[in-house]
């Protein structure tokens, strides 16, 4: 196991509600590097990624709320992950909204590094300016990262796309846009939803996903979003969904990921402790990066 940095990005300007920002905290607090050192991980925690808060802030545009904002996090975002993933070290970056996951991608791709996505979430992540019901832009960061929308977003920390479309692979979709969809079938990314994760088993869904995102790559990143499970086990979500995967069918995902040994870096994001039952779904995520890095039962 390469040696983990710990990245915070506490910032909830690509959601529609407050909260998300106190992520990040919520993680730490459920005891994430205590635990990693006594798995025997070499653990730092590098801090936090500077956020203004958004009181003080405005929306100039609808269509893409906060644009500036999350321009200007995601860029610093880029240049920590850059250099965690140059040093040989493996960059863990606790969100705060999923519109960050634009920054650690573009900071892997800014590291050299030719890399394959699984985007473990219940929605697609795949609207645009011109597709986005909400304007939103944690609706976009995958878009943004296959070089589908605004330049801004596209062109943040080197040029586009930072991911091939043939080793994307987004794992538990069960809300997309019907504008989204029509993205999500012409980018020839490949889609395993609920409905497959019923029909094939988490095990051969994740098998497949890490052989589309692993081969000919020089690692995975992983996007964990912690709506793809369902909300019986992490309540603690912006945007909820009924019928995620199971607690079980989680840590098996991730138990595989491990195994695989291709994993080079990972998000884990969307924790909203004001939404939470008593930091549920803050313990959720320590409990499944432990499984990521490696944990066992026996």
């Amino acid at each position: 196991m390469r040696p983990v940095r710990i990245i915070g990005v506490p910032s909830d300007y690509g959601q529609g509600r407050r909260g998300v920002d106190m992520g990040p905290s919520a993680i730490r607090y459920a005891g994430l590097r205590e635990n990693l050192r006594r798995m025997g991980i070499d653990v730092m925690d590098l801090g936090d990624v500077p956020v203004p808060t958004p009181e003080t802030r405005h929306i100039d545009n609808e269509r893409l709320k906060y644009l500036d904002e999350v321009v200007a996090v995601c860029t610093a975002l880029c240049d920590r992950v850059r250099d965690v993933v140059a040093a040989g070290q493996m960059p863990l970056v606790l969100g705060g909204d999923h519109s960050i996951a634009i920054g650690s991608l573009a900071g892997v791709a800014a590291a050299g590094k030719r890399f394959g996505v699984i985007w473990f979430d219940a929605h697609g992540d795949m609207n645009t300016d011109e597709t986005t019901p909400s304007g939103n832009i944690h609706g976009m960061p995958l878009a943004a990262s296959l070089g589908l929308g605004h330049p801004a977003l596209t062109g943040l920390g080197g040029p586009a796309p930072k991911v091939r479309p043939e080793q994307v692979v987004l794992v538990g979709a069960r809300s997309i846009d019907p504008d989204e969809a029509r993205l999500i079938r012409q980018s020839g990314i490949t889609v395993f939803t609920m409905a497959e994760i019923d029909r094939m088993g988490m095990a051969d869904v994740m098998e497949q996903a890490i052989r589309i995102a692993g081969e000919g790559t020089d690692g995975i990143h992983l996007s964990l979003d912690l709506d793809a499970l369902d909300p019986m086990f992490a309540p603690g979500v912006g945007t909820p969904v009924n019928g995620g995967v199971t607690y079980r069918e989680g840590h098996l995902a991730m138990e595989l990921l491990a195994a695989s040994g291709r994993l080079l870096s990972a998000d884990v994001v969307e924790v909203n402790p004001i939404l939470d039952h008593r930091n549920q779904t803050g313990r959720m995520a320590v409990e499944l990066v432990e499984s990521l890095l490696g944990k066992r039962v026996m």
